[in-house]
């Protein structure tokens, strides 16, 4: 039987801790644990320490964000002789039989040297419905996986590849580890699994939705939950560093200066005037996003010390 550690990183996870700590306990497979918590005030890194002491709690001094607090997780999983890695969000909870069927469904691919990422079928927090962003990434590729299709004529195949899925539950063998590495530690909080996916089409690998395996992610139900004013829009700095488009900080630059000449004509110089601002940011930060590029696109346990 394969070692399986999740890892949880946690922020005020006291409304979700039973639902999400007893489901592993529930599991038809045996797992071990290791949660990261990002400076908890609810009290709930006592509550997890009381409650479920077979979990291996890793308090940090500070706010490490989402991909930092993940990689400390794996690291700890790495010394540990995990042979994979299920990163699980603090607002979700699996089932009995989910792990189990996860791994049935990996083991049908023909080629598991080819998987990077597995994840089960997200649900929303009613249990009653898929959840909203995986509705939206299964139509993304419904041209080539024919999901629906299959769904609705309960024709299911043991997996799908989709082109992105978002981290909320991610099943990654150790070869995923070793090759693509863990998350970049310029995202602090949203945009990561984006641009580590980015990494993961770049060396080669899939991501594959097992329809079988069902799991629970309590998050918003809404495809604009992320809330700009309060988290940095980084969805050019991931096309920039992403290793699969050429030349993209020239393209990125001739696309903020096209911007700039057309908010001018029309006269929205407070378009323009933020435009400049992010082409002036972009230009002195080009050293450090050619150096992440450069990292990124090297086989290995980026990111990580292991």
């Amino acid at each position: 039987m394969p070692k399986i550690f999740f890892i949880i990183v946690t922020y005020n996870a006291m409304k979700w801790a039973e639902r999400c700590f007893s489901s592993l306990r529930q599991s038809s497979i045996s797992v071990h644990c290791v949660v990261v918590d990002n400076g908890s005030t609810d009290g709930s890194q006592e509550y997890i320490k009381t409650n479920f002491p077979e979990v291996h709690f890793i308090q940090s001094e500070e706010n490490l964000g989402f991909g930092k607090a993940n990689n400390i997780g794996i690291e700890k999983a790495f010394q540990e002789g995990a042979d994979f890695f299920y990163l699980m969000n603090q607002d979700a909870w699996i089932y009995p039989d989910s792990l189990e069927k996860l791994l049935n469904g990996y083991n049908a691919h023909p080629h598991k040297n080819e998987v990077g990422i597995i994840s089960p079928v997200h649900v929303d927090g009613t249990e009653k419905k898929l959840d909203i962003f995986l509705d939206k990434y299964i139509a993304f590729n419904c041209h080539e996986t024919r999901l629906i299709s299959d769904l609705y004529f309960q024709n299911l195949k043991p997996y799908y590849e989709l082109d992105f899925i978002n981290a909320a539950h991610w099943l990654l063998p150790k070869e995923t580890i070793k090759t693509v590495g863990g998350f970049n530690p310029f995202f602090f909080h949203y945009g990561e699994d984006n641009e580590y996916v980015n990494r993961v089409h770049f060396h080669k690998k899939k991501i594959i939705l097992i329809p079988e395996s069902k799991v629970v992610h309590d998050g918003k139900q809404s495809l604009t939950k992320v809330d700009y004013n309060k988290y940095k829009d980084l969805r050019i700095e991931t096309n920039i560093i992403n290793p699969n488009i050429n030349n993209a900080l020239n393209q990125e630059k001739k696309a903020l200066l096209q911007s700039i000449v057309k908010n001018s004509i029309l006269l929205k110089f407070n378009n323009v005037k933020q435009l400049f601002a992010k082409y002036r940011y972009i230009l002195s930060n080009s050293k450090t996003f050619n150096e992440i590029r450069l990292k990124i696109s090297k086989e290995g346990a980026t990111f990580l010390k292991i």
